[in-house]
């Protein structure tokens, strides 16, 4: 999860997210390198005497500054339209989760096992125990296995809302009338937060969500949820 003054992204627990960490550098040193250039240009301008101030034809400056930038674009674009379509691929999952948004929680379906849904609330702060993070843990987490695939299928039963887990990659609307599905696959055990990312009403910020990943071994050996 995210720390104090932490800069950068959460740590990737998906392949998805480990593209998007690499797609993220990749534009950031684009976007370094432009504005290094423009500072430069603007560097010389100011430092520079003018000894010519006419108007002169340069066609082969505006066509370099005319190609450039649309090879700049083509270089962002490729990469971004791979990871999209990464993103909407569903591989044969190995689990269907359901979630529902509601004001203000989560009801959770496992498909896979009869039909188990529960409900999952914020802890309110008197229910906290020591090492527990407030606004972030919930009465109920979502147990899953790592290194299977998931699928999630999201959608709402009032307003918007969005599931959203950072270190994932993950978030997905969901939409009254409307599932919307995504895939991910978890690659190291561990407890994971999120949020409702999309403003939803007055209690908009007390709808965490919580991911409880452990190995698949200890998932198939019998019932691990923490209802």
């Amino acid at each position: 999860m995210a720390h104090a003054a932490q800069v950068g992204l959460q740590d990737a627990t998906s392949p998805i997210m480990e593209e998007l960490i690499i797609f993220h550098d990749h534009a950031l040193m684009i976007i370094f390198l432009i504005c290094f250039l423009v500072l430069y240009a603007l560097f010389l301008t100011l430092t520079t005497k003018l000894t010519n101030t006419s108007i002169s034809d340069a066609q082969e400056m505006e066509t370099v500054w005319t190609i450039l930038p649309a090879i700049i674009l083509v270089l962002i674009a490729l990469p971004s339209l791979r990871i999209l379509y990464m993103t909407d691929e569903v591989n044969d999952p190995s689990f269907t989760i359901k979630s529902i948004g509601h004001q203000w929680y989560w009801t959770y379906e496992y498909t896979d096992y009869g039909g188990l849904i529960f409900n999952s609330y914020m802890l309110p702060p008197l229910f906290l125990e020591p090492g527990d993070l407030r606004l972030l843990d919930v009465d109920n987490r979502v147990v899953l296995p790592v290194e299977a695939p998931v699928r999630m299928m999201i959608t709402s039963q009032d307003v918007l809302h969005s599931w959203a887990i950072p270190t994932l990659g993950l978030k997905t609307d969901a939409i009254p009338g409307r599932l919307n599905q995504t895939t991910f696959t978890a690659t190291r055990p561990g407890v994971y937060y999120g949020q409702c990312s999309e403003i939803c009403g007055a209690n908009h910020s007390f709808m965490p969500i919580v991911l409880e990943l452990i190995p698949l071994k200890i998932f198939e050996m019998g019932p691990v949820f923490t209802l």
